[in-house]
């Protein structure tokens, strides 16, 4: 990986992760479950005793701030929840994508504090975990469909994309404060 992918990868790339591949399994869903439920206090851990001018610190050149980031996962995770519902209560829904960027320029994550998505996180994580935790393995297998990739993409696979977003955002901060020697 270069430098900058270093940077912007801290963990590696989605489609390297080890799961990524996995079929449906108990203990691998354990595992991400448990990524899911510990997000909220992983990223309020990664974030703590930062100070303003930190918080507007970029975890990489030309990357989000560390505010942008705590926003962009309040706000993705948002989608990733009423994604599990469309899925779990349509037949293979076609979900809404969305500009993540333009997002993470709106006003609410330029103006408010990290907190407002920290407490939103905290909410709709033991929401979303509930859900996630009663499925069965026939439920995993339900699907969305996704325009923008024009794929189409089951529960399960769902998941694991975005249990290796929350360990994918949380690592960008905590290698920030690391080089930064935030600590």
């Amino acid at each position: 990986m270069a430098p900058d992918e270093d940077l912007q990868y801290p963990i590696g790339k989605e489609n390297e992760q080890e799961e990524y591949e996995s079929d449906f399994n108990e203990q691998l869903k354990i595992t991400l479950l448990a990524d899911i439920k510990m997000l909220p206090v992983a990223l309020e851990n990664a974030i703590q005793n930062l100070d303003a001018d930190q918080l507007e610190t970029p975890y990489r050149q030309g990357g989000w701030t560390v505010k942008q980031l705590v926003h962009h996962v309040a706000d993705s995770h948002i989608n990733a929840y009423t994604r599990f519902k469309l899925g779990l209560t349509e037949e293979t829904p076609a979900i809404k994508p969305y500009d993540q960027n333009a997002w993470a320029d709106l006003s609410d994550t330029q103006k408010l504090p990290i907190n407002i998505s920290l407490t939103l996180l905290h909410a709709l994580h033991s929401i979303w975990y509930q859900v996630l935790s009663d499925l069965d393995e026939k439920q995993w297998q339900r699907s969305i469909y996704h325009p923008g990739s024009k794929t189409t993409i089951t529960l399960w696979h769902l998941l694991k994309s975005y249990a290796w977003h929350s360990r994918h955002h949380t690592a960008q901060i905590i290698k920030l404060r690391e080089r930064m020697n935030w600590y």
